[in-house]
């Protein structure tokens, strides 16, 4: 295991790299510490599983660099769940989509559906945006732990197992993204997490508002401006 901080060196290059070659590394993002692997690499992915002992049953989430990158895992997002992403994004709101038939099987839930999100984190943009526009990452902690706030908190047990964390100094550590999928003319909350229920109803109310009373096209609002946050 290779520990290296973001003041080093082409710490964040060897971090990439790591990456682009199939290597598992730990990083920060705007929740918690991550581990992320390619999705180019299944084997990477089968190896996250294995090293924190995560029930295979919940698929990896996958870090987007941009929304423009929503084309990379799926081919169908309604214009109201891309104006929530608009509203959201770069933030903890995760979507379940429904998932291209070329992703790897460790991402993708039981109903065929993939969990994305575009983190609002400096170090976890670049990786994504250098490593194909998307990356699998859950939180660096075994399974039923809590999760690391900072580098040297990653699990020795778990760090050996990895190839390269990248300590890019204290993460926010708060609640984890909220998780949201639409259902017809509603969404459902999967889990509540950083952003409340009731702020992610009242926004989607807006949004079908706005849908039904001529105020724009939500694919186009969310190509023409800058991703917004709430």
């Amino acid at each position: 295991m290779t520990i290296l901080t973001l003041e080093e060196p082409r710490a964040l290059e060897r971090a990439i790299a790591s990456i682009q070659h199939g290597g598992v590394i730990a990083f920060p993002t705007d929740t918690v510490y991550g581990l992320g692997g390619s999705l180019a690499y299944p084997e990477a992915l089968e190896r996250i599983f294995a090293i924190k002992g995560r029930d295979r049953t919940r698929p990896l989430p996958v870090l987007l660099a941009s929304p423009s990158d929503l084309s990379i895992v799926t081919a169908s997002v309604s214009p109201a769940l891309r104006e929530m992403a608009r509203l959201f994004w770069p933030g903890p709101l995760t979507i379940a989509l429904p998932a291209l038939e070329t992703l790897p099987a460790q991402v993708v839930a039981h109903d065929n559906t993939v969990g994305v999100r575009v983190p609002d984190h400096s170090v976890a943009l670049t990786i994504a945006q250098r490593c194909g526009g998307a990356i699998a990452v859950t939180s660096a902690n075994i399974s039923g732990m809590p999760p690391a706030c900072r580098g040297d908190e990653i699990d020795p047990v778990l760090a050996d197992q990895i190839d390269l964390v990248l300590d890019g100094g204290i993460a926010p550590c708060g609640r984890p993204s909220s998780v949201i999928r639409d259902d017809g003319d509603t969404i459902v909350v999967i889990r509540e997490g950083a952003i409340p229920t009731a702020d992610l109803m009242a926004a989607w109310d807006r949004v079908r508002a706005d849908s039904t009373g001529g105020s724009g096209d939500p694919d186009q609002l969310l190509e023409a401006g800058t991703p917004a946050r709430s």
